[in-house]
This record gives C-alpha cells, sequence and structure tokens, in this order.
C-alpha cells in the first residue's frame, strides 16, 4: 500500500508566530510540506491555483490565525466551508484571541480546534482544550 501524501496549510500573518509553528513541528519530527499563505486571500488562492500553483493534493489540514489583513480567518473559513472541493478540510484555530465570540463563531463553521497561542507542543498549561486539539491535529496528519 503507497503512503498518502500528508499536506499542512499555515494560514498565518505573523512571521515569528510562522516560524514558531514551524520549529514546533519539526521539534515533534513532523516533516509533512507546510504551506503558508499570509491571509485568507493568500490561502484561497493557494487551495484553487489562482495566480500561483495549486497545493496538490489538498491540505490534509489546516492551521489558521483569526486576525490577519485583507481577508481574517473567520471569512476564509466561511469561503471555504461553502466549496465542496475543500469544505472537509479539519482546520485548527491558532490565535492570541481568546475571545468568547471568536470561540463561538469558529464552532459555528465547524473548526476541529480552537488552539490558543503561543504554540508550544511541550506546555498545555494553557487550556485542556489545547492539548485536545494538539492531539487530534497529530492523529489526522499520521501516514497510515
Amino acid at each position: 500500500m503507497s503512503e498518502k501524501e500528508v499536506n499542512i496549510l499555515l494560514v498565518e500573518d505573523d512571521y515569528l508566530d510562522t516560524m514558531n509553528v514551524e520549529r514546533e513541528l519539526k521539534k515533534i519530527g513532523v516533516n509533512h510540506p507546510v504551506f503558508e499563505a499570509r491571509n485568507g486571500k493568500e490561502a484561497l488562492n493557494l487551495l484553487r491555483g489562482v495566480g500561483v500553483p495549486k497545493i496538490s493534493p489538498p491540505p490534509s489540514v489546516i492551521l489558521l490565525d483569526i486576525n490577519m489583513p485583507k481577508m481574517n480567518g473567520l471569512e476564509f473559513l466561511t469561503e471555504l466551508r461553502h466549496d465542496p472541493e475543500f469544505s472537509h478540510i479539519p482546520v485548527f484555530i491558532m490565535t492570541t484571541s481568546n475571545e468568547e465570540t471568536d470561540r463561538l463563531a469558529a464552532q459555528r463553521l465547524n473548526v476541529s480546534g480552537y488552539i490558543v497561542k503561543p504554540l508550544s507542543f511541550d506546555s498545555f498549561e494553557r487550556s485542556d482544550s489545547s492539548l485536545d486539539s494538539f492531539s487530534l491535529f497529530l492523529d489526522l496528519i499520521k501516514l497510515k
């Protein structure tokens, strides 16, 4: 049986947060390709191949910041959920925002998890939901 190719899409406008995510993934041995977009519009272009090469195969999981310019994470997620080609992709919200309104909006858009930054796979004292989200994220990117 052939191995399933796993791609990850990271939608994050903060360069330091992007570096942190990549460092944390490497630290735990995740070596799958990580495609980066700085906002929701760039992410949609990567998914659809508009003006840039299309991510192929589509990402197995998306890590998504909420607060970004041009198209924020919730706007991107709304668009994603209305696109039959990509609506099934698990999305994990990564944000510094712990606002209940953001959390509820993300839940209504069927997110797989909500992770409060800074991202760290070593310590989960911030919340049990972050630990559960990280565990689910890791399960989704494991090759079978």
